[in-house]
């Protein structure tokens, strides 16, 4: 059997001269194979630089002897350290984490001790707080609530019913079937400075316009219910009751009377999908957060989940035996929903597909001086205790995922935990009472008795709004203010802070009174002067503005002459929206 090593060596020289025959092509592989050296080294040299730039290490040399012939090479591999560990890249980057929050703060004129102890300790904190998705923010104290600015803008001939957020855009609905993209003037804009003019330029003849606060109206469509025998019409046929914008400022999501369900683009409010699943009046959406899954509660006692990547149904939640008015939802897959007359509050655990009931139905005590206590024959200064029978729970706001609160038709506040069925702590008549009916219009009778007065009756807590995961809780009812309250630092009760609008603490007294009724200092129509918000706010939201609510807080409020749901109450007031702009206090 021959092979190279048997072969005679005149065969061997005899390949090797015909080999030798052909120097183009023995040139042409020489060149290939230089190329491809060349390219090898790039390679080699730009991936060595590459792991130079990220590990904070030298690389180590090539092994192999052989394949090292460009100096360049050599050059890139002579430090010859070894490669560091995972641990110890792990720490090398909280050590460089840490070092660039002690730069940041140094900046503003810090010592280290306080950086240490406060700053960064504080920060891993709310670190930690926000991904457990607890309560860590205490910002109330921090806010001028009093003294907050205001503006009203309007466009709707109607009651505006629900209003949604996505900064710096707002959209709102209303009874007349029309959905409205405005756009909210940042405080950038509201406190910009005048450019300066230069020594050889004239002054302009004419002032500067003034700086821009009412929103600006920047898209608008509306239904029609002439178009209800259609049913390839891309809107609402019916008055529209609630929407819900996405974090990502992608969709909105309106709900109407019309039991449709509709996701809009939010860049030019074109219909994108129409869901017809719910068998009644859409009446609460609620977007996760983070996320685009929506979750609808509607008047079929149904509560449904949608997913507005694929824009379709994901699945239907059953418990409540009531109309379901309001729902809420934050970043874990899980919602609080209300059901109305059912008196019950829900928390459901989507993943785990089961669901806390949290039950209501408590009475609120007021106790008050009646107007007839000599004529009755009642002990002069023993004021009369009255009971308010919580009947309907209308409003729910999540404060962390463990906690939430809720309002009702006997005008209380109550504040929930997972850990317990009934409220922690209820505020009663948070908004004060109606003034007492007069004898002609509580009695049926021709000649009414006027001994007998009408009864003061709780004004309904209609709106409900909270910032996520900190202490600041927003109410609202048709008694002229929106007013704030805190949660204490334990978690176990709401406390009083104010009301929104400008220099509105000094007015509180002689507005709601001595027993929290309009009228007690004056009358009806003097305290109407003085109040903040015309009419019944319908809804209410809020955002902070810069980071992590540096610049203050924005809150958009919804209101009307009516209820977003009915006509029981009629109410002097604006159809439109108010915006406040809260700013930080001054230390």
């Amino acid at each position: 059997m021959s092979s190279f090593f048997t072969t005679p060596a005149s065969h061997k020289k005899r390949k090797r001269t015909e080999a030798s025959g052909a120097p183009s092509s023995k040139r042409q592989r020489n060149t290939i194979d230089g190329a491809n050296a060349a390219k090898s080294t790039k390679s080699r040299s730009a991936q060595a630089a590459s792991d130079e730039s990220i590990s904070g290490s030298g690389s180590e040399g090539d092994d192999d002897p052989g394949r090292v012939s460009d100096e360049d090479v050599q050059s890139s591999s002579d430090s010859g350290s070894e490669e560091e560990t995972g641990a110890q890249r792990r720490l090398r980057l909280a050590e460089q984490y840490l070092e660039n929050i002690k730069g940041e703060v140094e900046t503003v004129g810090f010592d280290a001790e306080e950086i240490d102890r406060d700053l960064i300790a504080e920060r891993l904190k709310e670190d930690v707080a926000a991904t457990k998705g607890k309560l860590y923010r205490h910002i109330t104290s921090s806010l001028n609530f009093s003294s907050a600015s205001k503006c009203a803008f309007r466009a709707d001939a109607l009651t505006t019913t629900s209003i949604a957020v996505s900064p710096p855009y707002v959209y709102t609905v209303s009874k007349d079937m029309s959905l409205i993209k405005w756009e909210l003037s940042t405080p950038t804009t509201l406190s910009q400075p005048q450019s300066k003019s230069k020594k050889n330029k004239k002054p302009p003849r004419k002032p500067p316009p003034p700086t821009r606060r009412r929103p600006t109206k920047l898209l608008y469509t509306r239904g029609n219910p002439s178009e209800s025998q259609n049913s390839k019409y891309q809107h609402h046929i019916g008055p529209i009751l609630t929407v819900a914008a996405s974090e990502d400022g992608k969709y909105v999501a309106t709900g109407g009377a019309d039991k449709r369900l509709i996701v809009w683009s939010a860049s030019d409010l074109k219909p994108l999908r129409i869901f017809t699943q719910h068998r009644d009046a859409v009446m609460g959406l609620a977007f996760r957060k983070g996320t685009n899954q929506l979750y609808s509660s509607s008047k079929d006692r149904t509560i449904k989940t949608w997913s507005l990547d694929e824009l379709g149904y994901m699945e239907t939640l059953f418990g409540h035996q009531d109309e379901i008015v309001d729902i809420a939802a934050l970043a874990m897959e899980r919602c609080v929903s209300v059901g109305a007359r059912d008196r019950t509050a829900r928390l459901w655990k989507v993943v785990e597909e089961s669901q806390l009931v949290f039950r209501g139905g408590g009475g609120n005590s007021e106790k008050r001086k009646h107007a007839g206590q000599k004529e009755n024959g009642l002990t002069n200064g023993e004021p009369k205790v009255t009971s308010f029978v919580e009947g309907s729970i209308d409003r729910v706001a999540m404060i962390d995922e463990e906690t939430f609160v809720t309002g009702s038709d006997n005008g209380g506040i109550s504040l929930w935990s997972l850990h317990r069925k009934k409220p922690v702590f209820t505020v009663p008549t948070a908004h004060g009472l109606n003034p007492p009916l007069t004898p002609e219009e509580a009695s049926a009778e021709a000649e009414p008795d006027l001994k007998v007065p009408g009864e003061p009756q709780p004004r309904w807590i209609t709106a409900l709004a909270t910032v996520p995961y900190s202490d600041v809780i927003l109410s609202g009812s048709w008694d002229g203010w929106v007013r704030v309250w805190r949660v204490s630092e334990d978690k176990k009760r709401i406390e009083e802070v104010g009301v929104l609008g400008s220099n509105a603490g000094d007015q509180e007294e002689s507005i709601r009174g001595t027993n929290g009724i309009i009228g007690t200092g004056g009358t009806q129509d003097d305290a109407e002067e003085h109040v903040s918000v015309r009419g019944v706010v319908n809804d209410i939201e809020v955002f902070e503005r810069g980071d992590r609510g540096k610049d203050g807080l924005c809150v958009v409020v919804a209101t009307g002459k009516e209820h977003r749901f009915g006509r029981w109450k009629t109410v002097k007031g604006k159809n439109g929206a108010v915006v406040f702009e809260v700013t930080k206090k001054v230390a």
